[in-house]
């Protein structure tokens, strides 16, 4: 390779490695340059990890799925529907501890059943994902019988509350969950089975890979990721809400593209993905100082998700011309 054809080849690899931290740092220093009086605040910052938190840890599990080379449309409705189930669990005398794991248990099922109908009836994750969104959707509004669900407080409703730290406990459980999913990814056979599998699914197969469990397992446990932030979630709204994160899988799924995951599955990162979160909460956030309203948040984006998946069409195609 000359050299000319190599240093396009380097800056290519070097922005994909460090992107993500650039495009953070260029929307913090943008924010702070226009309101650095209400942005650039120690307080702020904590509001912003804690609203980065919710879709961090479902944007954790996300990963897993868009690395095996899947999507998962319905994250959204499953966090509405755990929520309720854990106000629910609640309302009944449920301990606090056995009504978490029991929501997180419903996310996880729903994973597992959006996994079945993909690997056993070889159907398309998109339309099997997209089909559970609205059933999802649809129970958790039924159950919750249209309307939210408030039971008394417990020590579930601190999660998201701001500590001595300056930090909610659901930012540092976020954390640890990170740590725990990095070293899965890079250490264990699971986790090389994902990035092998998105890669290239055949060679992993006949590799001996088992890549209808792999992928089983993967649309589960990142359907009990979503959990986790259905939790973290309950936390935040203090309750169950049947119509709350309506759209939050489209920022999830953008917050993974972001962090450097490709859609075409064999590429992404724990790092990566927080760091899309942040930009994520970061842009919510600064457009909230600016005053801007709720449509011109929407707009903004709505443009980062479409700047993510043009990104992600670029870095794709540089790489088949190498």
């Amino acid at each position: 390779m000359s050299e000319s054809a190599a240093r396009p080849s380097v800056l290519r690899h070097a922005l994909a490695a460090f992107g993500p931290v650039i495009g953070l740092a260029a929307v913090c220093a943008l924010f702070a340059a226009l309101r650095f009086e209400t942005f650039a605040t120690r307080d702020n910052f904590s509001i912003i990890l804690q609203q980065t938190a919710v879709i961090g840890v479902a944007a954790l599990g996300m990963t897993l799925v868009i690395v095996a080379g899947g999507i998962d449309l319905s994250v959204g409705s499953i966090i509405a529907l755990v929520t309720v189930v854990i106000a629910l669990l609640l309302k009944h005398g449920t301990p606090p501890l056995l009504a978490a794991l029991g929501g997180v248990g419903v996310g996880a099922l729903c994973g597992a059943v959006s996994g079945l109908l993909i690997t056993r009836m070889r159907l398309l994750p998109f339309v099997v994902t997209l089909g559970m969104m609205g059933t999802l959707r649809g129970t958790a509004k039924f159950v919750a019988n249209e309307q939210p669900v408030y039971p008394d407080e417990t020590w579930l409703n601190g999660l998201m509350q701001l500590g001595r730290s300056g930090l909610p406990a659901g930012v540092w459980l976020m954390l640890g969950l990170a740590v725990l999913m990095a070293l899965a990814m890079r250490y264990t056979r699971f986790g090389r089975h994902v990035f092998a599998i998105g890669s290239n699914e055949l060679t992993a197969r006949l590799c001996g890979v088992p890549v209808e469990r792999v992928k089983l397992g993967v649309y589960a446990l990142g359907a009990a990721f979503a959990g986790v932030a259905a939790l973290l979630q309950f936390a935040y709204i203090t309750g169950g809400d049947p119509t709350t994160a309506a759209g939050l899988e489209l920022n999830i799924i953008a917050a993974v593209v972001i962090g450097g995951a490709s859609l075409t599955g064999g590429r992404g990162g724990v790092t990566g993905t927080l760091v899309g979160a942040l930009i994520m909460s970061v842009v919510a956030n600064g457009c909230t100082k600016l005053g801007l309203s709720n449509s011109v948040q929407e707009i903004v984006t709505g443009g980062i998700i479409i700047a993510a998946v043009l990104l992600d069409h670029l870095r794709r195609g540089g790489e088949q011309k190498m």
